[in-house]
Parts: C-alpha cells; structure tokens; sequence
C-alpha cells in the first residue's frame, strides 16, 4: 500500500475546476474524467501521467465545490498519492472516500520540485525523495483509514 513514482508539482489553491473543468461533470466515465485532469494547470497533464506517479501541491489543495469528480480523476489517471501543505477539508474526506491516499506534510510539499522521484511509505509517514536523497514526515494514516485505502475506498471497506 506504498506509493513510489515520479513528481508532478503544482502550486496554492489548486481549485477544483482546475482539478477537473466542470463541463466534464455529466459523465460518469472514469476514463474521460481522467483524460481532462488537471487540464487548465497544464494541458498535457493527462499524457504525461505514468501509473504511480505522484502530485505534490502547496497550501489549500482542492478548495473550492464539493465535487467528488476532482479526487476521481486523479485516482483515475493513476496518480498513487498527493501529497500538499493543506487540502480543503471536503477535498481530503472526498479522497479518503474514494480510496485515494493524500498526505499533509508542508515541508516535503515545499522542498520537492517537479520531476523528483519519491515514495511514500503510508504505515510511517515517511516520504523519500530519492531525487536529493532527503526524508520528510507527514503524519502516517490511522488503521481505520488504511482499511479503506487497502479497499478501494469507503463503500467497498464497508462491504
């Protein structure tokens, strides 16, 4: 239940409708969600995504409406973790709830640049960027929400 991948780094309150542009609301297709993630803050985003790499933002990652189709697309891309200073409360329980692992830790955030490789151990917290041979704690996840991590999300822990 690791994350290890390469750096894709973008700044302060990363909205989501930069996250994924609301004119692609209606589906449902996670496929088409993923294709259009992060399109504002940079066009070929979804191209360039490998399974496993990783977004690392600044302060406030995912404020603005409560549109679960935000954390979606980026799981659905194949993004393994994002890591951020601070994320909106809804955007981090929206997360959790689709499975997908983020992590607050303001010191990686601002010390890993773009195009770092790093990995993430969720059991302690600790993030390793192999890129500049440095370390960084975030606080490791509880039991209860590596359980709905390890299931995929909320709906299927409770299944």
């Amino acid at each position: 239940m690791d994350a290890k991948g390469r750096v894709y780094k973008f700044g302060d309150n990363i909205d989501t409708d930069v996250i994924i542009p609301a004119r692609y609301l209606n589906t449902q297709d996670m496929k088409e969600l993923a294709a259009h993630c992060m399109e504002y803050a940079d066009p070929d985003f979804a191209d360039k995504v490998n399974t496993g790499d990783i977004m690392v933002a600044g302060e406030n990652f995912g404020c603005g409406s409560s549109r679960e189709h935000a954390p979606a697309s980026i799981k659905a891309l194949g993004i393994s973790c994002v890591i951020a200073s601070s994320f909106a409360r809804i955007f981090y329980r929206n997360s959790i709830n689709i499975g997908l692992p983020i992590l607050e830790c303001p010191e990686a955030s601002k010390d890993i640049e773009d195009g770092d490789d790093i990995s993430v151990d969720f059991s302690t917290g600790v993030i390793t960027n192999s890129t500049k041979g440095k370390t960084y704690q975030a606080a490791p996840f509880p039991d209860f929400i590596k359980e709905i991590i390890a299931a995929g999300g909320l709906l299927n822990s409770i299944k």
